[in-house]
C-alpha cells in the first residue's frame, strides 16, 4: 500500500463515530461477542472503517470462539502492518491498516489452516462490502 491517508486528529474525530475513534486512533478494543461482524457469514470484503481500504476477504473468516471476527490472512500482504505491542503487560503483535495506520486488533499464532494465524479484529474498525 503506497498512498497513506494522514489526517489531523480533529478530522479523524469528525470522520469516525466515537467507538471507531477509540479503537482505530487510540488502539482501544470492543468487548468480546459484541461486534456486528463477529457472526457475519455473508460473502464479501471487510474494509477499513477509517479509510475504506480492503483488508480481509470473507473466505478467510472463521469462528475462532474468541468473540471477535477472526481471519487467517489479510487480502494482500501489504494491506496491513504489524508491530510489537507491549501494552497491558503482554507482548503481542498489533495489526494496523497499512493505508491509514488505524488499529484493527492483533494477530496470534494459534489459527487454523496453512497460515496457522488468527487475525483477531475489532468489528468497529471494519465496514463490510457484500459481494454483488
Amino acid at each position: 500500500m503506497t498512498d497513506k491517508l494522514e489526517l489531523p486528529e480533529d478530522q479523524w474525530r469528525e470522520r469516525l463515530r466515537p467507538e471507531q475513534y477509540h479503537v482505530l486512533r487510540e488502539a482501544g478494543t470492543e468487548r468480546a461477542f459484541t461486534g456486528k461482524y463477529e457472526q457475519n457469514k455473508a460473502t464479501g470484503v471487510y474494509m477499513c472503517a477509517g479509510c475504506g481500504a480492503p483488508l480481509f476477504a470473507s473466505d478467510t473468516k472463521y469462528d475462532s470462539g474468541s468473540g471477535w471476527p477472526s481471519y487467517t490472512a489479510p487480502v494482500a500482504a501489504n494491506a496491513v502492518d504489524e508491530q510489537t505491542d507491549r501494552a497491558h503487560g503482554m507482548i503481542r503483535t498489533e495489526v494496523r491498516c497499512a493505508k491509514c495506520e488505524g488499529h484493527l486488533g492483533h494477530v496470534f499464532p494459534d489459527g487454523p489452516g496453512t497460515t496457522g494465524l488468527r487475525y483477531c479484529i475489532n468489528s468497529t474498525s471494519l465496514d463490510f462490502k457484500p459481494k454483488d
